[in-house]
């Protein structure tokens, strides 16, 4: 079997999928629909799994359910949920075997027809959902057929597969679906940021690096970096990419030529232009994006490059901003109380997102804490100090932030909740009401994951928006 993008013929062949969930039931789904002899393991057996199991046995597919470790006999392609790690006993195995590891977003790409629609990818540490949807919004501005998909929680296998036909898809990808995609080769592509995150998985940050950069490789028109950020760039610059294909910046700044940025309020292109070392394209206005602010304005410029490298016209990036709403838990105004704006940006659940949350408000009550993942706090403290009035903290690990803040932010006051039930949210809030003064922003952007206190960061943030209502009430 190949790992090249040729199409390969399934029918007869021994194919295990890893996994259950949102990827694993349409992969065993549609391999079994083209003739593959295919068996489902999953390390969980919980009641959503043998849910799940039943639905695939009554096809004829056979489901080990608590047995995720072991290749079963006469396996010739396993394809994974993302999730699951490389170390894991199973691929281990496949590689003694020589069995080739393909992820969801693989077998997606495999399986696309003749006229399948091209594919804007959108990877990086922070930003993809919000980026993927603006770009979504301005694609369908432009009066394409067009759906966001991917790590956004529709699966790429129904879009591919389904009856609807796209003239382009927005694709957000995470590391972990690029690592198990060695063949995807993108129309255009952006890395919007690289900060540490998810390292117990990939190992290290040059891992971690190297599957982002992934989404480069064979693109065709553009590759979208982070001009901000050097090591976006330093990517593109290692990928192979098509004859043609070209490097694009974005910036908060003023652009460069083969940029996008910034000018007197005015989102401009000085990339998709004639005579660019001249030339500049008004897009939108910066009050356009919602909301406004340093690191969501990269977003709309990522989102921008992207659709201009496929040919929409400047106005329909405009409409397309305007019409886009962010989802919730990203930055988003909850209410405001005696003067007192309280923001919800639950889903900042790593420093890199918390310290951009941070930089967007002049003066915070901040309220923080959770599970770390390994992160540290130095830095995040360090670049965010002046604009912090009072700290609030919650969460299991907790006394890493309190550490960095007695290290770098010494005269801020700080509220540390030795508590780790969701309870402690009202407490928390009720806590950053008595700090707030008429012009700060109590801001929830934890800078950690939510599972020690919660289901997830939606569950985090409907828990802080619940408190603050409390509050008007």
């Amino acid at each position: 079997m190949t790992t090249g993008s040729a199409p390969f013929d399934f029918q007869g062949k021994h194919v295990t999928v890893a996994g259950l969930g949102v990827s694993g039931v349409p992969a065993a789904k549609a391999l079994h629909a083209r003739g593959a002899i295919v068996t489902v393991v999953n390390d969980g057996d919980d009641a959503r799994a043998r849910e799940q199991a039943e639905e695939l046995r009554a096809l004829g597919i056979t489901v080990r359910l608590g047995d995720g470790a072991t290749l079963p006999e006469g396996t010739e392609l396993i394809v994974t949920a993302p999730g699951w790690q490389p170390g894991k006993p199973l691929f281990r195995a496949a590689g003694e075997a020589g069995v080739p590891v393909w992820g969801d977003v693989e077998l997606a790409w495999r399986l696309r027809g003749p006229d399948a629609a091209p594919w804007l990818a959108v990877t990086g540490t922070n930003g993809k959902t919000t980026t993927v949807r603006m770009l979504a919004s301005i694609l369908e501005a432009a009066g394409l057929r067009t759906a966001a998909v991917g790590n956004i929680g529709v699966s790429l296998l129904d879009a591919v597969l389904g009856e609807e036909t796209y003239d382009v898809l927005a694709v957000e990808l995470s590391s972990y679906q690029l690592h198990w995609a060695p063949s995807l080769r993108a129309h255009s592509a952006a890395v919007l940021n690289l900060a540490p995150d998810h390292l117990d998985w990939h190992g290290s940050m040059a891992a971690y690096a190297a599957d982002k950069g992934r989404i480069y490789e064979g693109n065709q028109v553009a590759c979208v970096y982070n001009v901000a950020d050097q090591a976006t760039e330093d990517l593109v610059r290692g990928a192979d990419v098509e004859e043609g294909c070209r490097a694009v910046g974005f910036t908060l700044g003023t652009p460069g030529p083969s940029q996008l940025g910034v000018v007197e309020g005015l989102l401009v292109d000085r990339a998709f232009v004639e005579n660019r070392q001249k030339n500049a394209q008004e897009l939108a206005e910066v009050s356009d994006v919602r909301p406004p602010v340093p690191h969501n304005i990269a977003n709309a410029l990522a989102a921008a490059a992207l659709a201009r490298a496929f040919g929409v016209p400047a106005q329909a990036v405009r409409d397309g901003l305007r019409a886009f709403r962010p989802d919730a838990h990203r930055i988003e105004h909850v209410a405001d109380i005696d003067g007192v704006a309280y923001v919800d940006d639950s889903k900042a659940t790593n420093t890199h997102a918390a310290q951009a949350s941070l930089a967007a408000y002049e003066s915070i009550v901040w309220i923080a804490g959770g599970l770390a993942k390994g992160a540290t706090f130095d830095e995040l403290v360090a670049a965010s100090a002046k604009h912090l009035r009072a700290v609030v903290l919650i969460g299991a690990d907790r006394a890493l932030i309190r550490e960095a803040l007695a290290r770098h932010a010494p005269e801020v006051p700080v509220v540390d909740l030795d508590r780790t039930d969701t309870g402690a949210m009202v407490q928390a809030v009720t806590e950053a009401k008595r700090l707030a003064v008429a012009g700060d922003t109590v801001l929830l952007a934890p800078a950690c994951a939510s599972m020690d206190m919660f289901t997830n960061y939606n569950q985090r943030g409907d828990a802080f928006a619940t408190a603050v209502g409390e509050l008007r009430a």
